[in-house]
Order: C-alpha cells, then structure tokens, then sequence
C-alpha cells in the first residue's frame, strides 16, 4: 500500500533535515574517514568447552567514553557447528545482553556467562587456531583479533585485526554501540546486505551506504534502508579461475550501518551482541543451502500461488473486483488471484467488511463463483489496530492485553483507520488472540491467504502522542497519511536518543521517526529499540500458525517487511515502487538479493506502484514480471487504471509472456520444492550456474530462473533489441526452440520486437512444460511435454532434469505421505543413439492424477535421424503404424560478429503422439544418422 513517507516533499524534508541537526549530537555515521575508538581488547583467559568450542574472556585495554562507557570483560564462544558453519559469538561477560529471541530464530544457546572470574585461573591455552573440516578459526591475543580460513587452500574469509589496515581501527564494545571489521581482497564481489534498491546492481558498490533497519521509506528511495533487514552477505571470489563463495552472518537486530570501502567492511552497530555464522559454500548454491539450513528452509508455497496475481488500493466496491474478473477472461490473459487492499474494510480497520461497498452476502457468492474455477482470494491486513470502543478487535484485544506499551499504556500511533495500537507479537497471549481474530475473520470471508503491510511497523506520526479533543481524526479529507494526533518528540532516554545516528532512511532521523518509539516496551521488559526490526519477522510467524490452524492447508502469506528467517514463513514483494524504466531495472537486483536471503518466492509491483507507466514500459514490464516468481500487478489509489488488458498492446505482450510462465509452471513448481528442501533460489544472478566466469559477476539486467532458464528483458525505453551475455555453451530460444546460440562467453544482440522476451534454455537440461492455460488448475491437468536440450552438435552429451508434483493444499511440501510423486528424468547421445528415461519415486500420486507426457522435444542433435530405430520401454515402434510421430528440423543458428564456427549444425527433434505416464519410469531410444 501506499505509504507516507513514499513521497518525501521538500517541506517534508526540510523537516527532517532539521530533526536530523537536532537529534544528531554531532556524530556522524556517514564519515568517510573512520573514526578510531580505542585501543580494543586483549584475551585474558581461554579454555575448551565440554561441547568442542572454545570459550574465552576478553577484557578492554584503554577505556574512553565515546558513544558511552566500553563493556569492561567480554565472554568469546567459537564453536564448529556443523561442517561446514563456525559460530563466533562475543558477549557481555557479566551480564545478559539482548539477543534475537531463540525461539523467534531456533538456534544452539552459548554457554551460560561465567559470573565470576577467578584470578588463579590458568594460562590461555596455547593453541591459536581451531579447525573444522572445512574453517579454520584463528585468533591473536593483544589487542584481540579474529580471522576465520578456508582450511583447503588456506584462503582468508575474515580477518579484524586493524593491523596495516588503514580504513578501521581495533573492535569496541560498548552498550550502544559496536564495532568490528574485517579486511577483504580487492577482487571478491560481495551480495546481500538489504533490504535497499541499489542503483549500481547486485554487487555491493564501494562507499554506498548499507543500513539495516526496518523502516517505511519507498523503494524509490535509492541506497536506503528499506522495509526488511539481512544482515548478511556472500562473497565470491575467483582464485587462478577456481570461484570460491561463502557467507557471513551477524545475526543482530538491532540497527547499523555497514561501510563496505572495497577492501574492508565495518559494522556500527547500536546494540545486542556480535554473533557471527560463517558458511563456507564453496559455490554459491551451497552457501545458500548452508544458510537456509541454519535460519529455516523456504516456505512450501501452494501451486496456484505461482499464477498470476492482480490488484489494486482503489477498486471502491466488488461490481470493480468481478468486472476486473471478467476483463481478464475476456482478454484471455490468466490470472490465478484476485486481491484487495484497504477497499474491503469499514473505515480501514482490520478483519471487517463494508457493508456497502462489499457486502458479504454478494461477496461470499462472488467468492463461491471464483472458487469454483480454481481462483483466489487475498486481503491485505495492517499490524495497528483501530482504537475504537466498539469495535470487537480492539476490544479482544484491550482484555487480552496484547498490545506494545509505552509508560504502562498501549503505545498510541496512527495509521490508515486513525488512531491505533500495535500488538506485541513477542507476546504468546497476543499470537492466540490474533489467530483467533484471523479465525474470526475467515469465518465472516473465506479469503486464501493473507497480506501483512505496514509491518516495519509504519506510523504516520513520530513520539508519544495523544488522541486530540474536539477534533476529528483523520478528518476524512486530504490524505490520510497526514498526522493528525497531538504528539511530542521522546528524546529523554538513550533509546529514543542513542549515542551513535545510524543512517535511518537515508537522512539519519531519529530512530523512532514515523514508527514505534524505541523506549516503548514489549511483553517481558523488551525494549522496541532492541526488537524493533523483528516487528514483521514475528507478525509472519503469528499469522503462518494461525492460518496452518484454520483449515489444515498450506498458508499462503505475502510480507513487505522481512529479517533473516522470514523465507520461512512468507513471500515477499519489493514494496512502493515508481512505473519508471529505472523501477523495472532495479527490481531484477532487489529480486535475486531475496533468493540469497532465503525468500525465493519474491517480485515487483509490476508496471509500478505509482504514479502511472506508460504503456510501452507497462508492455517490457509483464516481460519481466511473469518471469518473476511472484507475478503481481499492483497500483495505486491515486494512479489511473493499469490491469494488462488496459492497453491492446500489453494484453499481447502478457499474453505471451504469462501464456509461457503458465507453460512452465511445472518447472517452478518444481523449483519452489528444491528451494523449500535445499534453499536453492528460484530466480538467481547468473553467477550460481556460472560461478567460474567472472563477466557475470556483476550482472544485474538478465537472471536465471533455475539453473538454465535464463531471461534477457529489454529494460530501456525504444529499444527493439536486447544485447544480452551469454556465458559458455549453447542456448536454445523457448520461444522458438529452432533458435540457437552457440557462445564461447560473449555479448550477442537479440531482437526484441515490443512483444516478446528473450528467454533460453542451457545445455543438459531437461524441462518439464504442460500446455498453460487461463488458470492454474485447468493449466496443471493438460499433457506434459519435455524439451531436453545438448550442446549443438555435440556427439556425446548428456542432459537431467526433475519434476515435483504434489497436492499443493497439505501444509508439508514433501515425499512419503502418499500425496507426492518426484521424477528424475535423464538423457544421454551416445554413439549415435539417444536415449531418454525417468526414474520414479512414489509414482502413485501421479497416476492417480493420471499425468501423461504426450511429446518429447530434443534440441542440438548433430546429424539426421534414423526414423525406423525409435524404441519405447523396449518395443520398436514400427513406422506410421501407431499415433507416434518423429520430425525433425534444422536449427538456426545465432552467429557473433566472428563468425566462428559458422559450418555447425544441429537439428531440433520432436517425438510427439505418445502416451507415457508420469508416474512411472520410462525409456525411450532413437538412433542417429550420419552427420549432415
């Protein structure tokens, strides 16, 4: 939804340039120059624990009061959790400091603080190393540092000794405020750190501004901490053209500025503890399936899910909702779930209905009707809750006391209803009572999943405010994003003030601007200032129990605001942003950053959330969009309409465009389980396929999805033609498969009519394609047909591929429960002879559901083909004597300017007419002729 600070007006501004020279204290965060605090720590004391780690203590060398006292005696834990994870974990010695709540983030627990310690005790031990089968963590005692290695070849992940570096000093603990570095090697291409829009692509870019913490600014707002907080990144590097990647964590909720300077990162953080994990990949894949192994798998998303989403803030009744229906239909473009935004609710408060504009008993019938034909239904609901006596939510809600507090009172805020309360999903008692709201309200709407907005969490006012007297608020006109409560700024504790400015959306406002006051308390004393980015985290977990309870089927939740473990729970999308030809290229990065961060199931606001795209970027941006892996067109109230069938042009160009992304729906579907059981992203930067050949590295306007379906959209304006890199090895147009590329790792040019997108398929690969359809579920009963692909010409070769079916409404995504069927599918070209089969497991679920493969394509056979010697599951298949049919046609191929290789030729073959069940193995063989 729209929010008020997606516009910063220069009135608006000027405001909060002098908040900011208010509340800055004359530190600030966004030096250039590193400011050095002390003289760090040095190890006293260490020792083996009794569960293989290592503990030690670690006292302050000088003491100095720069941005407050140093914590005096720190407690450092270093455990090889698994293979290939190391833990380094460095707390108060003394006292319990906060901590990502454990069972927010199910993890190990340090050992319990020593709270005394005893002056006889031995020496440090002498060792300086301990070594995983994969780590190696090694330290310096005076002044402390840490370095963490690959134990293969020695390489150096981490390193915070300060020592000949001149861009960071030694490490600070302080109360509110924490400093540790590390040096880095001019060459490693880092990823991560978001949520922000990053004008200069994926890679991080040296000395633009990393801050983590949760906050309501648009995406528009470039190099800006945005709705969710990942404090983690992946580094690759290729050594003598071997690539190496790994991951490193700092698992801390708390807000910070991370300065990557090209050969260092630093961290400043305001509070919590250093709690580093480090995984060692090598490959980009396997860091992600290292990571997600430690912060929660994806979640199992239904299958209707992955079909194409429309909304809008501004359909005013449900007449607009069933004629958009209907215009969809007409138009012949699919469309899997129709949403609303606020346009449902009485007064914009949660869990109701208006009784005008969408009255239940014609809204229930509407919902009989699109349920009917598989479709769906989802409302947004934002986290404040109207105050309002008569209203049944908040009344629950007062009884249970479930809601934020501030000076023993629930925190008053404003949000679209007006005055509210937020609830404190830290709380147990406030997870019952919002699962029974949802109960409640499903009971009223039967909807299929749940929005959640506003959740960073957003507040149109900023301080301790109070409901005015003798006026309405909001009034009713003008925008209501407007603050309208009688409210002064909190400055008189450290929470609301802290030491250290973090740069907060981009302008170093106070922390507590627009949002929850961080001196505000929740349930057992935690501080708002400490939780205040698990806001969302903790509201997705709430609402994922609740909806799993309802009915016993897969939820389906869609978060604006996300911290590390979110993918478990949620998808995503990348929240207010502009119908700009910049928007559209922004979102291919924000998109493959979520995949690393474990939320696979991510996507844009296509066409743009405001103000209005035109209608040749509307057309590029379904191009985009339906490769997305959550495809949703969503606009604003204030914007003139934008559904696909608005233009005759875009409803072309989306209805090729989805018309594949429905054809491929089993390859996603597919995907969506290898991302739910190893982590794999679902739409990746070409680098995890590709992650020796460096020109990919930083490229930010192509993605895979999968390992080897790769998309090349035209993303500036009058272009007819896409120059597009394609790394080593041949490529096979999906569009039109007789299209071949064949490339040494080069820049081809493509043509790209306003119509078509360039999508291709790699080399070895098989990929299960049905026939699409307007809707999911009709799309998923059509025949199956599989295209395998070789590299052109090759004379031996071989190609995989899987496929993962499922009844997508159990709440487990998995084997073994009779509802599953999972198929490896091979091919091999081998002394001139082909062959193709599939491997079953669990093939029952399948042939209930009675899936066949009707057709087999190949794509860059060298030669001709010998139409008498085709043999299916061992039986010839005499020539014309049953519906099977073999053809073939010579390929195309693309050629670069060189003209290199110019006399290669291959051939596409297609086995059509067959009659082969999914859901159990196959074998099929046809022999080659002669090349041509």
């Amino acid at each position: 939804m729209f929010s008020p600070s997606s516009l910063l007006s220069l009135s608006s501004l000027y405001v909060v340039l002098v908040l900011v020279s208010c509340f800055n204290g004359g530190h600030s965060s966004s030096s250039s120059v590193p400011t050095r605090i002390g003289k760090g720590y040095r190890l006293i004391f260490a020792e083996e624990t009794t569960d293989g780690g290592f503990i030690g203590h670690l006292q302050v060398k000088q003491k100095n009061h720069i941005y407050g006292p140093d914590v005096p005696l720190l407690q450092l834990y270093v455990k090889h959790e698994t293979e290939d994870r190391l833990r380094v974990h460095i707390t108060d010695a003394e006292k319990q400091r906060w901590e990502v709540p454990y069972n927010l983030l199910p993890r190990d627990q340090p050992p319990a603080l020593k709270q005394t310690i005893g002056r006889s005790r031995k020496n440090p031990i002498t060792v300086s190393e301990i070594a995983g089968s994969e780590l190696i963590f090694s330290y310096t005692a005076d002044p402390f540092s840490f370095a963490v290695k690959r134990k293969s070849n020695g390489q150096i992940l981490f390193n915070s000794s300060s020592y000949g570096s001149d861009s960071f000093g030694e490490m600070v603990f302080k109360d509110q405020y924490l400093e540790i570095s590390t040096q880095l090697p001019k060459d490693a291409s880092l990823y991560g750190l978001g949520e922000n829009t990053q004008p200069h692509g994926i890679k991080l870019y040296p000395n633009d501004p990393y801050t983590l913490y949760t906050t309501d600014v648009s995406a528009i707002n470039l190099n800006t901490d945005l709705y969710g907080s990942h404090p983690v990144y992946m580094d690759l590097r290729n050594v003598g053209g071997e690539p190496y990647a790994h991951a490193v964590l700092l698992l801390n909720s708390n807000g910070m500025d991370v300065f990557y300077r090209g050969n260092s990162l630093t961290y400043k953080v305001i509070g919590g503890v250093f709690d580093f994990y480090f995984f060692s990949g090598p490959t980009p894949l396997g860091v992600v399936d290292q990571y997600t192994s430690f912060i929660g798998r994806p979640a199992p998303m239904p299958y209707w899910s992955l079909g194409f989403h429309q909304c809008r803030w501004g359909y005013h009744n449900l007449s607009v909702v069933e004629d958009v229906v209907e215009n969809y239909r007409k138009a012949q473009i699919p469309l899997d779930v129709i949403w609303n935004d606020d346009d449902h609710m009485d007064g914009h408060k949660d869990f109701t209905l208006n009784p005008v504009n969408y009255p239940r008993p014609k809204l229930l019938a509407f919902l009989d009707k699109i349920h009917s034909i598989g479709m769906k239904y989802i409302v947004i609901i934002d986290p404040g809750i109207g105050v309002n006596s008569s209203y049944g939510v908040y009344q629950r809600g007062i009884a249970n006391d479930v809601f934020i507090k501030y000076d023993g009172e629930p925190y008053l805020a404003q949000v679209w209803p007006g005055a509210v309360n937020f609830p404190d999903f830290l709380n147990p008692k406030t997870v019952s009572w919002w699962g029974d709201e949802i109960r409640r309200f499903h009971e009223l709407v039967p909807v299929d999943g749940l929005w959640i907005d506003m959740n960073e969490a957003s507040n149109f006012c900023s301080g301790k405010c109070t409901i005015p007297k003798g006026k309405i608020c909001p009034s009713g006109t003008g925008p209501g994003w407007i603050c309208c409560l009688d409210c002064k700024n909190i400055t008189k504790t450290r929470w609301d003030d802290p030491p250290y400015k973090i740069n907060a959306s981009g302008l170093q406002v106070p922390i507590g601007f627009k949002t929850i006051a961080t001196s505000a308390v929740h349930y057992n004393g935690v501080l708002e200032y400490d939780a205040h980015s698990l806001y969302g985290f903790s509201q997705a977990i709430a609402t994922h129990k609740a909806l799993q309870g309802l009915e016993g089927k897969r939820p389906f939740i869609l978060s604006r605001s996300t911290y590390v473990g979110s993918g478990r729970y949620a998808a995503h999308w990348t929240g207010d942003n502009k119908g700009t030809w910049e928007d559209l290229k922004y979102s291919i990065t924000t998109v493959m950053n979520f995949g690393i961060f474990g939320v696979p199931m991510v996507g844009a606001d296509i066409c743009g959330f405001y103000p209005a795209p035109t209608e040749e970027l509307c057309n590029r941006w379904i191009e985009v969009g339906a490769f997305y892996p959550f495809s949703r067109d969503h606009a604003n109230y204030y914007s003139p309409r934008q559904e696909l069938y608005q233009w005759e042009s875009v409803t072309k160009s989306a209805q090729n465009a989805l018309g594949m992304r429905y054809k491929l729906l089993p390859y996603l579907y597919t995907l969506n389980y290898m991302a739910h059981t190893s982590g794999a992203p679902i739409a990746r930067p070409l680098f995890f396929s590709f992650p020796a050949y460096e020109e990919c590295y930083g490229l930010s306007t192509q993605f895979l999805l999968g390992s080897s379906l790769m998309v090349s959209p035209v993303l500036e304006q009058g272009k007819t033609s896409v120059k597009a890199l394609f790394p080593p090895g041949s490529w096979y147009s999906v569009f039109d498969m007789t299209q071949t590329i064949v490339s040494k790792g080069q820049y081809f040019t493509l043509d790209a009519p306003l119509n078509v997108v360039n999508v291709h398929l790699y080399q070895n690969t098989i990929l299960p394609m049905q026939q699409g359809g307007m809707i999911s579920k009709e799309a998923r009963m059509t025949p199956f047909t599989l295209i395998v692909t070789f590299p052109a010409g090759a004379s031996e070769a071989q190609a995989k591929g899987n496929l993962y079916l499922d009844n997508d409404e159990l709440p487990e995504m998995k084997l073994g429960n009779g509802y599953s069927t999972y198929v490896d599918l091979y091919a091999t070209v081998k002394e001139g002879s082909v062959k193709i089969w599939s491997e079953v497991q669990e093939g029952k679920f399948a042939l209930d559901q009675g899936w066949k493969i009707e057709k087999v394509t190949v794509l860059g056979l060298g030669g001709s083909v010998d139409t008498s010697g085709l043999e299916i599951n061992g039986s010839p298949v005499p020539n014309g004597a049953s519906n099977v049919e073999l053809s073939s046609v010579e390929q195309i191929h693309l050629q670069d300017d060189d003209e290199e290789g110019q006399g290669k030729k291959s051939l596409m073959v297609q086995i059509s007419g067959l009659n082969l069940y999914v859901g159990k193995n196959f074998d099929m063989s046809m022999k080659m002729g002669t090349q041509g």
